[in-house]
């Protein structure tokens, strides 16, 4: 069974998912917001074993606490390397949009490019990488299909409201057709998305207007 935990991080209130299998322990840390050693004390409080951080797209305050946990735990990196580019300035973008000095280092290498990756193994749980491009070039979403549950990152929110497309690297046309993937999966999967409070699939479509 996979159970997860929510924790809201950072000056953007970033939802940091903690998804772990029942029986071995074996966990996932999804979107690490800016706090990557309070995640890890929440990690150890838990007797997880972590496996990798997972980022459903690169945005800073999806990834600055990504390092931390990475050389703490010795865990591996997994994103689509289409954002790679935006792990390379997060400090940067951190530091403008925050309007003050980020130290957290940038991150140049990935480990698991989840542009090729079709699935992530946790235990005997398995999360189906969903590619859902528009608010950044290699957004994913995260999908159990045995527990019908959706970490959406930033591309869908509670009641139909969608990820912003103000970048200059964004795609309003991606998004949408995005959307319309998710709106194909079961109408009672759970949406856990990357800030705000968590929904269904039957309640954004029926409220978010890209039908």
């Amino acid at each position: 069974m996979l159970k997860y935990t929510t924790l809201v991080l950072g000056e953007l209130q970033t939802n940091c998912y903690i998804v772990w299998e029942d029986k071995s322990k074996e966990a996932i840390i999804i979107d690490p917001a800016d706090a990557g050693i309070e995640i890890g004390d929440e990690i150890i409080r838990l007797g997880l074993k972590p496996l990798s951080v997972v980022g459903t797209h690169g945005h800073f305050d999806h990834m600055l606490g990504a390092l931390d946990l990475m050389l703490t735990f010795k865990l591996p990196l997994a994103i689509s390397s289409l954002d790679k580019f935006l792990l390379n300035r997060q400090q940067e973008s951190a530091t403008h949009f925050l309007k003050h000095k980020v130290k957290t280092p940038n991150i140049i290498n990935i480990n698991i490019d989840l542009n090729k990756a079709v699935a992530i193994n946790i235990g005997k749980e398995r999360l189906i990488i969903i590619k859902t491009p528009g608010h950044t070039p290699g957004g994913i979403c995260l999908y159990s299909e045995s527990n019908k549950i959706l970490f959406s990152g930033d591309v869908l929110f509670a009641e139909g409201s969608i990820g912003d497309t103000n970048h200059k690297y964004s795609s309003m046309i991606e998004l949408r057709n995005s959307i319309r993937t998710l709106y194909s999966l079961p109408k009672d999967t759970i949406i856990l998305p990357g800030h705000g409070e968590a929904d269904t699939i039957e309640n954004c479509r029926k409220l978010g207007g890209l039908e």
